[in-house]
């Protein structure tokens, strides 16, 4: 088995204030897996993050890229940020340009690329978000849920192999929401590596392969989505209840209205399931 693309073996970082943001952290990610990494506000989540892409250094343990310990030189740093890139839940800190097309093309103009390679690559990644007309407009100009496409447009741009992305549902609406999931399912399946942190267990369970619980600093458990999320001991450790439509399916198991068997991954999906037991006159009440 090829070694993880990304690793943190027994990581701690202390702010300079003293405070600990992580403890004992070990996760790893895999090639094309779409991960969720799942726990409450501050449990360190977005520390996670921030030390996969190298914007903070472990005060112990060791980031490891492709099984090697990283180098946290200059060109170690750049040649991880090409590779990794990370989306802020603030879109506002991520943004600098005046223009759309202008924002997404600084990454690749940085990488040296010539001014034909950075215009395709640009238009792709406007276009993976859905913003190809927007080019020419005003950064200020744009609602809160464009100016998170754009910040991922210009990760895109960089054609990374892992996209880390902090909160990214936060502050969209449900069909912008289902549009965003959507695209990361594109991207997984062509390979990218994507890790997004979240709160709503609901969604992870719902869209992620595997799950990363955070707790007081610390991966306190890594699985596949399905095994992990019936795990109550868990997720009451890291504050969280289980999955509705997990939930849900065990109550009608346990009523004999559906038979036993792997759980809908959604309440939408366990309505399906529902009305096509009712309609094979399974289910006649």
């Amino acid at each position: 088995m090829n070694p993880p693309i990304l690793e943190l073996q027994t990581v701690a970082h202390v702010y300079p204030d003293g405070s600990k943001g992580l403890h004992d952290c070990s996760l790893t990610l895999q090639r094309g897996r779409r991960y969720a990494l799942l726990g409450a506000n501050g449990a360190g989540k977005t520390t996670v993050l921030q030390h996969l892409n190298g914007l903070l250094r472990p005060t112990a343990g060791q980031l490891r890229i492709d099984g090697q310990a990283f180098d946290y030189s200059r060109a170690g740093l750049t040649a991880l940020r090409s590779r990794v890139g990370l989306v802020f839940q603030n879109p506002d800190r991520q943004l600098f340009s005046a223009l759309v097309e202008e924002d997404v093309s600084f990454g690749p103009l940085n990488l040296g690329l010539d001014a034909d390679e950075v215009r395709a690559r640009v238009a792709a990644a406007l276009d993976a978000v859905g913003l190809r007309g927007h080019a020419r407009r005003a950064v200020h100009q744009l609602s809160f849920g464009q100016k998170k496409r754009v910040c991922i447009a210009g990760v895109l741009a960089m054609q990374p192999d892992v996209l880390l992305l902090d909160e990214p549902m936060a502050g969209l609406d449900a069909p912008m929401q289902t549009e965003l999931a959507a695209l990361l399912d594109q991207l997984a399946a062509r390979g990218v590596t994507v890790l997004l942190s979240t709160h709503d267990i609901d969604f992870a369970f719902r869209w992620a392969d595997d799950i990363h619980v955070m707790a007081g600093g610390r991966c306190i458990a890594s699985g596949p989505a399905l095994a992990l999320c019936a795990q109550a001991d868990v997720l009451h450790a890291a504050g969280q209840r289980p999955p509705a439509a997990l939930a849900l399916h065990a109550e009608l198991v346990d009523l004999g209205v559906l038979p036993a068997g792997p759980a809908p991954r959604s309440v939408d999906a366990l309505l399906d399931t529902l009305r096509a037991q009712k309609h094979s006159g399974v289910i006649t009440a």
